[in-house]
């Protein structure tokens, strides 16, 4: 049985929607934002940077989107989340997961919350650089889809999509969102449609794309 601490539509959505297609087994307690509850002396004896996600895995609890997608991908190889270890698409599909860590998270993370460059708000310059950097990875994720796509690894879907389509979700009210580019709106489409999708919505009580 896995635990995981969310909160709707964050970071950890990619962590759910792993967790669905796997069909594990698991329990969702909900981390209330605004109510502060990532502050909760007992949330942070979990997770001390007071973040979602939190997943406990055999009473251990870990944190980060990423590391966990690839633990759940690990544990769970049935579930098709991952290419077969050794194999040249493994190797691919770890490099995309980092990538979009490392790109995409990361600068989303200084585009919603100022204070992590030390400001109350973002400068227009920042905001223009900030936006910037995300349009480029779009443009660069878009070419490889309408090449090698639909999927990022060619005809197969895999959790690597969950978690772009996760982080294409997060730009839709920015200036340009993800889905004005073709090859990555056709991958949202096909990610969108998938039943772990709608689950996460009804259970997480979404309605906006």
């Amino acid at each position: 049985m896995y635990t995981l601490y969310y909160s709707p539509g964050t970071a950890s959505m990619v962590v759910h929607l792993a967790l669905l297609e796997i069909g594990a087994p698991h329990e969702l307690r909900l981390v209330d934002f605004d109510a502060k509850a990532q502050r909760d002396p007992a949330y942070l004896k979990l997770n001390p940077r007071g973040v979602v996600p939190t997943l406990v895995i055999d009473g251990r609890p870990l944190s980060e989107s990423a590391a966990l997608l690839m633990m759940l991908a690990e544990r769970h190889p049935e579930a098709k989340l991952a290419p077969a270890p050794g194999t040249p698409e493994r190797e691919a599909w770890q490099q995309w997961v980092v990538y979009l860590s490392n790109t995409l998270m990361a600068t989303y993370r200084f585009w919603f919350y100022p204070s992590e460059l030390g400001a109350a708000e973002h400068t227009p310059e920042v905001h223009a650089a900030l936006q910037h950097k995300i349009e480029g990875v779009w443009v660069l994720l878009n070419a490889q889809l309408a090449a090698h796509g639909p999927y990022l690894l060619g005809q197969e879907f895999s959790g690597a999509d969950l978690l772009l389509t996760m982080l294409m979700r997060w730009s839709r009210n920015m200036p340009r969102p993800a889905t004005e580019w073709p090859a990555l709106k056709r991958l949202a489409d096909l990610v969108r449609a998938r039943p772990s999708w709608q689950k996460l919505y009804e259970v997480e009580g979404l309605s906006e794309w």
